[in-house]
């Protein structure tokens, strides 16, 4: 049950973005269910990929300070002229080593969760072409929990630009940058302690700085009642502090998924949205 809900959390905070720039009359609220399809790496950097198929929950929520939508839960603080203080929320699934090679006989990795503060500037705003482009700074503390325990494994920091527009009837996003996490998150994911050191798996100290950059798309649109959506995300790994780390067996990983839902419920309400 955590895996199936941190793949749905992963998948909706981190990949699928409903972005419309033109403000228009929108449903404060819709509801809906769905499925969601994924094909994701174990870890960045692991050579081994599974697929997922799982329920997934459509809901909407365009508060004025408060908005649930498709890139996750968020609270918008203040805003100063093209800056904003939002609130990032992202997600990692588990790894059960005894199903991947390189961790055979290490400690299962827990799920994560992120959350922190974020930074937007507002770069380009261009309603009449749908058309918007912002520089986002995220800091997220990590948290392993699998309900029954937590711990803390360090920080994240994600530079990136981020740009939504219109391709025919579909919305379209684009983004992209380098990542940064402490020495305590990499050593969560690609550390190896001495005595789990084998003859192929070496022990291993990360470091914490350059954790690599990634670039992602991802298409949205609504057919009536229905909305299906899919993401494409590409990580580069080269030049990465934990490069070395014998837990790494690919500089490059890609993650893809497809998603739909029936909306059956709006409210009456309806407010101007600028996504």
């Amino acid at each position: 049950m955590v895996r199936q809900i941190q793949y749905r959390v992963f998948f909706a905070a981190a990949l699928l973005t409903p972005f419309t720039v033109g403000a228009e009359p929108r449903p404060l609220w819709e509801f809906g269910v769905g499925a969601v399809g994924l094909r994701l790496p174990d870890y960045r950097g692991s050579d081994e990929s599974r697929n997922y198929v799982y329920p997934l929950p459509y809901l909407i929520y365009r508060g004025e300070r408060v908005r649930v939508d498709r890139e996750g839960a968020r609270a918008r603080f203040f805003e100063l002229g093209r800056a904003e203080l939002d609130f990032s929320v992202n997600a990692t699934p588990p790894v059960h080593s005894r199903e991947n090679r390189a961790r055979e006989g290490m400690p299962d990795l827990d799920p994560t969760i992120e959350l922190g503060p974020m930074i937007n500037f507002a770069l380009v705003r261009d309603r009449a072409k749908d058309r918007r482009l912002d520089l986002r700074l995220p800091l997220r503390a990590v948290i392993a929990t699998d309900l029954s325990h937590a711990r803390t494994a360090g920080f994240v920091f994600q530079p990136h630009l981020s740009s939504g527009f219109r391709l025919g009837a579909w919305n379209a996003s684009l983004l992209g940058g380098p990542l940064y996490a402490t020495r305590r998150y990499h050593s969560y994911f690609y550390g190896v302690e001495p005595q789990l050191a084998t003859a192929e798996r070496p022990a291993y100290s990360a470091s914490g700085g350059y954790s690599g950059a990634m670039a992602l798309g991802s298409l949205s649109r609504r057919f009536g009642r229905w909305w299906v959506g899919g993401f494409l995300r590409y990580d580069a790994l080269k030049s990465a502090v934990f490069e070395s780390s014998p837990l790494v067996k690919r500089e490059h990983s890609l993650m893809a998924g497809f998603a739909f839902a029936w909306v059956f419920a709006e409210s009456q309400r309806r407010v101007e949205v600028i996504e």
